[in-house]
Order: C-alpha cells, then sequence, then structure tokens
C-alpha cells in the first residue's frame, strides 16, 4: 500500500515538471496583457540595433581581437569570426521570428519552452535567460565605465586632474585592478584603499550612476524607453560610420599579417567572443507584448537587426585591425584607442561619447529584457506576485524594474568584463539551441497552427543552429575554466531555488485559484 502511494506521488511529481500551458493559453493570455502596445517594426529595430552594435563593437571586440588569460585572440581573422558568428545566428534568429511570431507574449524562450518542454524545463531557460540579461547588463555597466574614464580625458584642459583622472578603485572591480597590477607590475596597495589592512575596496562608480539613471528612465514607460534608446542609436550609427570611413584612411595593409595568428583557434574563439553581442535577437522577442502587430513587426525587427548589425561588425573589424596591430588594440576601449593611436586624440574623445550612447542603449535594452522575462514568471506564479505589480498610469512593473537594477549594480562590485561576457555567452547559446528544438517539436505537435512567418527547409536549418551553437559551446570549454565550471554552478542554484520555492508556489497559487 505504502509503495503504492509513493509511486502515485512521484508520478504525479514527474507530471507536474512536465505539465505544458497550451499555445492557445498562452496568446489569450498576451491578449489580457496588462502591457502597453505601442512598438512598431522600426522601434523593434532600433531596441535590437541598441542592443547589437554597442555590445559587439565597443565591449568585447578587443577581447576577441587580442585573446585573453583563458582563450586565443582571432587577431585579422576577426572578421571570420564575425561571419561565423552571424552564420550560427541567423539559423536561431529565423526560428525566434517563426515562434514569436505564432506566440507574441513577453517571456522569451522562457514561455516557448513551458509550451513546448513543461514547466521544469521552462524553469530552467528562464534563469538562464536571467543569466544572460543580468550578467551581460554587468558586462556593458563595466565597459560603459572604462569609456567614460576615456571620454573625461579630452577634458583634461577644462576639469580639475581629481575628476580627469579620478581613482582606479572608484571605476573598476577589485579582480580587474588585481589582473591589472599583476601584468604591471604594480603593488595593489598602492593603488586600492583596504578596510582594516584586509579587505580590499573597490567600487564601480561610474556603473552605478548609469544603471541608476536607466531604471529611472525605465519606469517612465516603454515608448519612452524606445525613444531615447533610438537617440541614442542615432548617435551611435553615425560614429560607427564616421569611424569607419575617417579610419578607413589610416588603414596599413600590413597589419592584417599574419591573417589568422592563431589559427582556427583564435578564429572560433573570437566567434564564440563575439557571439555575446546577439542576444540583441532575444531582446526583441521578450518585447512582443508591447507590439502592435507582433506577428509581421518581431520578424522583421529581428532579421533587419542581423543584416544591418553584421554589415557593420564587418566594416568596423576590418578598419581596427588594419589601422592597429593586433596585438597593441586596446581590450577595453578598443575603438577610441585605435584613434589615439593614429594621432587623432580629438577624434578618439569624440567616439568616447559614441560609445558612451551605443553602451547606454543596450543597457537599456538588456535590463528591459530582463524585467519582462521576470515578470512572465512572476505571472506564471514561480516568483512572489508582487513582482508583476504593473503601475496603473506607465503600465511598467516598477519594483520588479528596480530590482534588476540593483543586481546589476551589486554586481559590477566583483564581476569583470570577460567572464561575465563569456558567463552571458554560455546563456546565448543554450537559449538559442532551446529555440531551434522548439521550432523542431512545434512543426510535430502542431503542424496546422498558423505561422505568420516560417523558418525554411526544416528541419536543416533548426539542426544547424544547434550544430554551430553547440559545437562552440565544446569547443570553447577546452579554454574558458572559470567560466565552464560557473554556468553549471548558475544552472544548479537555479534549481534548488525552483525545488525550494518555484515549484511549491506554483502548487499552491494553483490550488488556491
Amino acid at each position: 500500500m505504502e509503495n503504492n502511494i509513493l509511486k502515485d506521488k512521484l508520478k504525479n511529481f514527474a507530471l507536474n515538471l512536465l505539465e505544458k500551458k497550451s499555445a492557445d493559453e498562452v496568446i489569450e493570455t498576451a491578449k489580457k496583457s496588462e502591457l502597453k502596445k505601442t512598438l512598431s517594426a522600426f522601434d523593434l529595430i532600433i531596441l535590437g540595433i541598441g542592443a547589437v552594435v554597442g555590445t559587439g563593437i565597443f565591449t568585447i571586440i578587443g577581447s576577441a581581437i587580442v585573446g585573453g588569460p583563458e582563450g586565443a585572440g582571432a587577431g585579422p581573422a576577426i572578421i571570420l569570426s564575425m561571419i561565423l558568428a552571424a552564420i550560427a545566428s541567423i539559423f536561431s534568429a529565423l526560428c525566434y521570428s517563426e515562434i514569436a511570431a505564432m506566440i507574441p507574449i513577453a517571456g522569451s524562450a522562457y514561455t516557448y519552452t513551458y509550451v513546448t518542454m513543461g514547466e521544469f524545463m521552462a524553469w530552467v531557460v528562464g534563469w538562464i535567460l536571467m543569466l544572460e540579461y543580468a550578467i551581460g547588463n554587468i558586462t556593458i555597466a563595466s565597459a560603459w565605465s572604462g569609456y567614460f574614464a576615456q571620454f573625461l580625458k579630452g577634458f583634461r584642459h577644462i576639469l580639475p586632474d581629481f575628476v580627469v583622472n579620478f581613482p582606479i578603485w572608484l571605476r573598476n572591480d577589485y579582480r580587474s585592478i588585481s589582473i591589472m597590477c599583476d601584468k604591471c607590475g604594480f603593488d595593489i596597495h598602492d593603488k586600492i584603499p583596504f578596510l582594516f589592512d584586509k579587505i580590499p575596496f573597490a567600487i564601480n562608480l561610474p556603473a552605478i550612476f548609469i544603471v541608476l539613471l536607466l531604471t529611472l528612465i525605465l519606469i517612465k514607460g516603454v515608448k519612452e524607453s524606445t525613444r531615447f534608446a533610438g537617440v541614442m542609436v542615432a548617435i551611435n550609427l553615425f560614429i560607427i560610420s564616421t569611424f569607419i570611413f575617417v579610419g578607413a584612411h589610416y588603414v596599413q595593409p600590413e597589419n592584417w599579417t599574419p591573417f589568422m595568428p592563431n589559427g582556427f583557434s583564435g578564429v572560433f574563439m573570437g566567434a564564440f567572443l563575439i557571439f555575446f553581442a546577439y542576444i540583441g535577437f532575444d531582446a526583441i522577442s521578450t518585447t512582443a507584448e508591447e507590439t502592435k502587430n507582433p506577428q509581421k513587426d518581431i520578424p522583421i525587427g529581428i532579421l533587419g537587426t542581423l543584416a544591418i548589425c553584421t554589415a557593420l561588425y564587418i566594416g568596423v573589424a576590418l578598419v581596427l585591425t588594419g589601422m592597429v596591430p593586433y596585438k597593441l588594440i586596446d581590450i577595453q576601449a578598443p575603438i577610441a584607442h585605435a584613434m589615439h593611436y593614429a594621432g587623432k586624440d580629438w577624434f578618439a574623445g569624440f567616439i568616447s561619447s559614441g560609445a558612451l550612447a551605443g553602451l547606454t542603449s543596450v543597457l537599456l535594452v538588456y535590463q528591459l529584457g530582463t524585467v519582462r522575462i521576470l515578470y512572465a514568471m512572476s505571472r506564471d506564479k514561480f516568483l512572489p506576485r508582487s513582482l508583476r505589480i504593473v503601475n496603473r498610469k506607465t503600465r511598467i512593473p516598477n519594483l520588479l524594474t528596480w530590482i534588476c537594477g540593483l543586481v546589476v549594480i551589486i554586481g559590477s562590485f566583483f564581476m569583470d568584463l570577460n567572464i561575465s561576457a563569456e558567463l552571458c555567452n554560455f546563456g546565448t547559446f543554450t537559449s538559442f539551441i532551446v529555440i531551434c528544438i522548439i521550432v523542431l517539436i512545434l512543426r510535430k505537435t502542431e503542424p496546422n497552427r498558423k505561422r505568420p512567418f516560417k523558418v525554411p527547409f526544416v528541419p536543416l536549418f533548426p539542426i544547424l543552429g544547434i550544430v554551430f551553437c553547440a559545437g562552440l559551446i565544446i569547443y570553447s570549454l577546452k579554454t574558458l575554466k572559470t567560466s565552464s565550471m560557473l554556468f553549471p554552478i548558475w544552472i544548479i542554484i537555479g534549481i534548488i531555488i525552483y525545488f525550494l520555492y518555484g515549484y511549491p508556489a506554483h502548487r499552491d497559487k494553483n490550488r488556491k485559484k
């Protein structure tokens, strides 16, 4: 008797883990959404470019070219890395377009997984998406601080020295300072203060400032946030185009040799790092409930973003590696440093202002995406109900927006750019693989459902998306020891939280309903 009871409980437990939401139920929820439908296809392209261009060009391109402590750089072959990343992303972008047009709801891959794979896998994917966006935002905030410091140097004859060259421990995390000191042979005690002579103190003030400012903008409303992002993107595109045009005059073809200094290992690692930028596609799908015509506009937004951003990436990579020998490219502010290298200090300051605009738009879009995913998870009763309370006037979940901002601020105290970018990449690749699998599942389980946009050559294209993304993950595991260890730890923490809070809370609230 007891064995039968135990078997029944285990069976119910397993069934609960695999419990799915129907696509019709999800679509009906979207129709009753408290979020305001204000975004057009043009707005989505602005958000996509804002998330993709600034990330790849102003933050991670330097590391992808030069390499880091745990991975070889691509050198001038970064162009091949970008093409490889674009090929890998196009298959995932097509899959995102099909599902987002078919199931236009906030939550992105989390919601799509809930429909196809069940509750448990949906939680895991949602937890991975939180890693993508929250950790990605920390990466961008750190890079923003670096460009802000460069920007201030352009006012060295106007502002006092203590402002222009404010202490390193007020604009970097401890780990980054420690690596710099080891590399340059400095004594870390000369660079940062220690509390009680034992506890190092470092705080990234510029990162804290910009995150707080953007949080204030986000709670004003999604349309207002998009307008602000549009201004930042316009400045960003103007400056990037100007860099390509002006920098082309300082290109020295000999800098492109050796073209592949680290062989294909450098090309693959460069593709892995540069893929960090393509989280922008997912950010577009998170705004589905706030899009006027999501069936038409989301595919346009995703594919338009991919085409524009890939062209800009390749142009910048050609000029950057042609201007500066790849070993001398600066990791923190590569574009501005290239102009310093060419003797155009005034233009370097101009570039820094554009970088600040570009990275500001990225921070805005990432934080917007984080809030929408957590909002969807809260609506499904996996997170406290208070998180999904929407302001009646702005139609924005204010509490959740503030919590996401605070998480980024706290993370900026101890996360460095390379580790956080690599972690974000593991999350991005994983979610892209899941999206490709979901397309294959829905083509089998719901072949007759209306698809405003369809991925061509199914199952070939989704399978190619899985192969490309999985291949880059597997290859990166050979060298990225720290982030490849932290990623599974993140997933394990998420599973523990699910079983301790999400699973029982979801069951209890469903019973009370």
